[in-house]
């Protein structure tokens, strides 16, 4: 797993899956456009969800439970990264969300 910073995740988004895996609650306040939501403690549930062949970017609100995320993904065959700083980086660098 490598931790990628904002502008890494914003360029890497036409080629990656941004899985936004912060509680219901978080994504009200805003999610990166074309994100996947899936709750941490739903993703043993609905991995089936995501493609193998797709690389994931994880995001949280700061980077804690993406890194937990994209080590698990790692671990069960995918490839994926998390995201330094989580949204909260995002939306400090002014990037979009819906």
């Amino acid at each position: 797993m490598a931790e990628i910073t904002v502008t890494d995740a914003d360029r890497r988004r036409s080629t990656a899956r941004i899985l936004d895996v912060r509680e219901d609650l978080e994504v009200v306040e805003g999610m990166i456009p074309g994100a996947l939501h899936i709750p941490m403690g739903q993703l043993r549930a609905r991995l089936s969800e995501l493609d193998p062949a797709v690389p994931v970017i994880a995001v949280c609100r700061s980077g804690g439970r993406s890194a937990r995320v994209a080590d698990a993904l790692n671990g069960a065959g995918y490839t994926a990264d998390t995201m330094a700083g989580g949204m909260i980086a995002w939306t400090r660098a002014g990037l979009p969300t819906t």
